[in-house]
């Protein structure tokens, strides 16, 4: 049996997480995995149980067809598996996407913010995207309502390609509101999700994400902002990888621009002329 199909087995068993699944994946040095590979790994013998259960498991293999029908599966074992990615805290073993999987070999930039941002967040966006496509970026978000969807349909509208990481399986959409979004990134971007497809959203789906949207990019914007928000988890989180964090500065008396002014006090570069400093990027022009 090959990785991809025991990684989706492991998947799919109850009792399974992400640390149990990391240990197992760690010690698979072979692309044919077997009984004989197993008794090898050097695992509790839960674990080993476990790893045969899933081998063994009669099910799996009409659940993994299905799968394959409805998504790509990519491992962390996969040439197409992103080398940022694979260096953060806790990279994903599986991701699960519907699109143009080359776009992850291609330099990201991340762009974030509140979910109840205003026509501020609208005109960064808006004069910011069309620069970043130029450069041929791929811009990254998370199909959440607010800056993410403002994101994604600038780069659309700009013909860019845009890659949205989503805290739910492929099958669901939300929020429901960026459904015709989300179809228009299957077809002129990238779906992405650690999740199965049949996964509803769940708020705690969301913060696990933020790693992905901050392992993939190179860089990370923020525009709007409260206080212990969830796009200053992905910012923070970039800047633990090493990642180039900008913010756009706002007036004081919001508290949507409360947290990127945090940022830029921190350390993150302002955004202050619809312009990333060029000297981040290679090719720029």
């Amino acid at each position: 049996m090959n990785k991809t199909d025991f990684l989706l087995r492991l998947k799919l068993q109850k009792g399974i997480g992400y640390v149990k699944m990391l240990r197992i994946a760690s010690q698979l040095d072979t692309d044919d995995v077997n009984i004989s590979a197993i008794q090898s790994m050097a695992l509790p013998s839960a674990l080993k149980e476990a790893s045969f259960a899933a081998l063994n498991d009669q099910k799996a293999e009409r659940m993994i067809y299905r799968i394959k029908k409805q998504c790509k599966v990519l491992t962390f074992f996969d040439s197409l598996y992103p080398e940022k990615l694979r260096q953060i805290y806790q990279p994903p073993l599986i991701l699960f996407a519907r699109g143009d999987l080359t776009l992850l070999q291609r330099e990201i930039i991340t762009i974030v913010g509140s979910r109840l941002a205003t026509s501020y967040s609208k005109i960064v966006i808006n004069n910011l995207v069309p620069s970043l496509v130029k450069k041929h970026l791929v811009i990254a978000s998370g199909l959440a309502k607010g800056v993410d969807g403002m994101a994604h349909t600038a780069t659309l509208r700009n013909n860019g390609k845009t890659i949205a990481v989503v805290g739910n399986g492929l099958n669901h959409f939300y929020p429901m509101s960026n459904h015709g979004i989300q179809e228009k990134i299957v077809e002129n971007g990238l779906l992405l999700s650690e999740y199965l497809p049949d996964t509803p959203p769940r708020p705690f789906r969301f913060p696990e994400r933020n790693r992905i949207l901050a392992g993939l990019s190179e860089s990370v914007v923020v525009t709007e902002a409260k206080e212990r928000s969830g796009s200053l988890i992905t910012a923070n989180l970039a800047l633990q990888e090493n990642r180039n964090v900008y913010a756009v500065p706002g007036p004081i008396t919001s508290q949507l621009s409360a947290g990127t002014n945090e940022l830029i006090e921190a350390g993150a570069d302002p955004i202050i002329n619809f312009e990333l400093k060029p000297e981040r990027f290679d090719n720029s022009d």
